[in-house]
């Protein structure tokens, strides 16, 4: 069993510019396979600590260690490989390509990641399998451009894209904005039960407080950060 932290944060500062600190998370430390619930109110800096965690950002000050790697001592080509082989995001805005079908989204997260498309197998069979867990119509979407997909059919394709090839840190930001109750807990049923499978953490950021009790801990970015309003 490997001990060390999937998220290790020690004196994180992050600020657009130095005199205007955003975040500044003394420490934050998540253990590999927990289900973390993030909440904080606009502005706290939610999205930002996520970027962080992903290394698509990097902190002024401090140590922002994701599965035993600190992520401010790589360069950015490293940093990307690092993401593409780890991580699985789900952004708030989706990133889906519009004239790539569906499941050509989903399949996107492992060619990038050789290490990936091993995990996943028959990479073809496994995206229309996901996709098809998340109550949508695998067939039909195998060919439609993600252009043409509601709003909340891009959402789920974008979990699906997240989930492909088990990564070790999955990170969830507002994942379920734009779904419905029913498929709302279809979706987590799913995120816990592929977490579960592949051993995965997770960091799921969202506004709705009622879902808190499912996960296995609830952190309030306040009360980590002295982030500004």
């Amino acid at each position: 069993m490997n001990d060390t932290p999937a998220i290790d944060i020690a004196g994180l500062r992050f600020g657009w510019t130095r005199d205007a600190v955003l975040l500044d998370v003394p420490e934050l430390r998540v253990a590999r396979g927990e289900r973390v619930f993030l909440h904080g109110p606009s502005g706290s800096g939610k999205s930002t600590l996520l970027g962080l965690l992903g290394g698509v950002l990097t902190p002024q000050s401090g140590r922002v260690g994701v599965l035993g790697t600190d992520l401010a001592t790589l360069p950015a080509r490293a940093r990307d490989r690092f993401r593409a082989d780890h991580i699985g995001i789900v952004f708030q805005q989706f990133n889906l390509l519009p004239f790539l079908s569906a499941r050509e989204n989903v399949e996107l997260a492992v060619r990038f990641s050789p290490r990936r498309a091993a995990r996943a197998g028959d990479v073809r069979a496994t995206a229309l399998r996901l996709i098809a867990a998340l109550g949508l119509d695998a067939p039909r979407l195998a060919a439609l451009p993600a252009h043409r997909l509601s709003i909340g059919e891009q959402q789920r394709v974008a979990a699906a894209r997240a989930l492909i090839g088990a990564p070790e840190l999955v990170i969830a930001d507002e994942p379920t904005s734009a779904l419905d109750a029913d498929a709302r807990d279809t979706f987590l049923d799913l995120l816990f039960a592929e977490c579960a499978g592949a051993g995965s953490t997770l960091l799921f950021v969202s506004h709705e407080r009622a879902l808190a009790p499912r996960f296995t801990r609830t952190l309030a970015l306040r009360e980590l950060a002295g982030a500004a309003a």
